[in-house]
């Protein structure tokens, strides 16, 4: 570690996510919430905070089920209650959707304003989004939604900027990102990776059926990677976030690592 970066790390600490009130997770798809991070979103919520899900895109492309005959309509409605359904096995029930078409049919000026206009209505502390800068992702949808979201949480405490959107402002102290290589803040988990699990194995059929072999491949890669987590941080499982409170969010690039 380099000395410029070891004293920007004493001096401008990453936010402990756990110390804050109101969290927006925004998601690409239905279930990629769950996927990075549901195991946080349920133990934030049952700690009594306040937890609201966005999800982008009506994944009408994620078809499963389209050997069986389901229409681009029916799967987007399908996804939907799975969302609506997972959500509220994970103690949330504020959920609410863009409905952008999945795939990347989207302008992303639409993208922008609606995580804008949600963020000002919400009003969140934290907002938490897919890592749109691992090198190995190419979903255009993940990489969409996390520089928007990256985007909206520097300027959401910016009034001006965000009237430009339709929307309020709102004080918005850090970002933290999910699906990341480089996590710096890590939430104990134990006790919430079964509900993690439950939301997305009974909850979404049409990704993960149980005849599907790369449903159990999905599931042991979470617990891996919560287990992993959970011995870095001495603690029985973890998610890891990649964490940049105001300070980190402008002109420290050593906050990237």
């Amino acid at each position: 570690m380099s000395l410029t970066r070891l004293i920007v790390k004493c001096a401008a600490p990453a936010p402990k996510l756990e110390s804050f009130e109101r969290f927006l997770f925004i998601g690409a798809h239905p279930d990629d919430i769950e996927v990075g991070a549901g195991a946080t979103a349920a133990k934030l919520a049952a700690s009594g905070k306040k937890v609201c899900f966005l999800i982008c895109t009506d994944g009408r492309y994620g078809d499963e089920f389209a050997q069986k005959g389901i229409s681009e309509e029916g799967l987007i409605g399908l996804r939907k209650q799975e969302s609506l359904e997972s959500a509220k096995l994970l103690g949330i029930s504020d959920v609410r959707f863009l409905g952008l078409s999945d795939g990347g049919f989207y302008g992303e000026e639409e993208l922008i304003r609606g995580i804008a206009q949600t963020v000002g209505d919400f009003k969140p502390d934290v907002i938490l989004s897919i890592d749109p800068d691992v090198s190995s992702e190419c979903h255009a949808d993940h990489l969409n939604t996390g520089r928007a979201a990256k985007r909206i949480a520097f300027f959401a405490p910016f009034a001006k900027i965000m009237a430009k959107y339709g929307a309020e402002p709102a004080p918005v102290k850090a970002i933290a990102l999910f699906m990341t290589a480089h996590p710096n803040r890590f939430v104990n988990t134990r006790g919430y990776l079964k509900k993690q699990l439950e939301a997305l194995f009974t909850c979404f059929p049409s990704q993960y059926p149980k005849e599907n072999p790369a449903s159990a491949s999905v599931a042991l890669y979470i617990k891996l990677r919560a287990y992993e987590y959970g011995i870095r941080r001495f603690c029985g499982t973890a998610e890891g976030f990649r964490v940049l409170g105001v300070t980190q969010m402008h002109c420290l690039p050593e906050s990237g690592r």
